[in-house]
């Protein structure tokens, strides 16, 4: 049962119905963790700031979704492996083999499995990362700001994941369970 309830878009006042009249345009509907962040219009609209600036960064959308189920996997969050497995395969086109390597921090491609061994150091370490740490992920091929927006990526995804875990937000996309509990 959920512990923080969704708004209504079609109650909903203010900034948060700006905010769902924003995104019900750009994806067709509103998510249920959207819908729940929209008691805060101002949690919403930092999570929709950074998740748009992000979208836009150097790393590209591929690479995002599988930061996101590297992250979701390590903090357990079933909403976001679930919204992220649908989004990564249906949206951005990853197999689902490759889905799945992910949520361990596994890619074949080596420089995508630097990006994804750096996000769990990240969270392992508390974001207390040492110099060989950040070496590592350079020398696969990561310039100085894709760290940072590695590490951007990696915080967004804990503030999801954090927030879904304490809401016990209702999937609103095909269940998917984490391995770790």
């Amino acid at each position: 049962m959920t512990r923080l309830q969704a708004l209504d878009p079609k109650e909903a006042t203010g900034r948060s119905k700006e905010l769902f009249e924003g995104i019900q345009g750009k994806l067709g509907m509103v998510p249920n963790m959207m819908k729940t962040m929209g008691n805060s219009p101002a949690v919403l609209e930092g999570y929709l700031n950074l998740s748009d600036a992000l979208g836009k960064g150097s790393l590209g959308g591929k690479l995002g979704e599988l930061l996101a189920l590297t992250v979701a996997e390590s903090n357990v969050c079933n909403y976001c492996l679930s919204a992220h497995s649908f989004i990564g395969e249906k949206l951005v086109g990853i197999d689902t083999t490759t889905l799945q390597s992910a949520r361990d921090g596994i890619n074949s491609d080596p420089k995508v499995a630097a990006a994804l061994q750096f996000a769990k150091t990240l969270i392992s370490k508390n974001g207390r990362v040492s110099a060989e740490d950040v070496e590592t992920v350079k020398a696969a091929g990561f310039s100085d700001g894709a760290v940072g927006e590695i590490v951007a990526h990696v915080a967004l995804n804990i503030l999801t994941n954090y927030f879904n875990n304490t809401a016990n937000t209702d999937i609103d996309f095909p269940v998917v369970e984490a391995a770790t509990v």
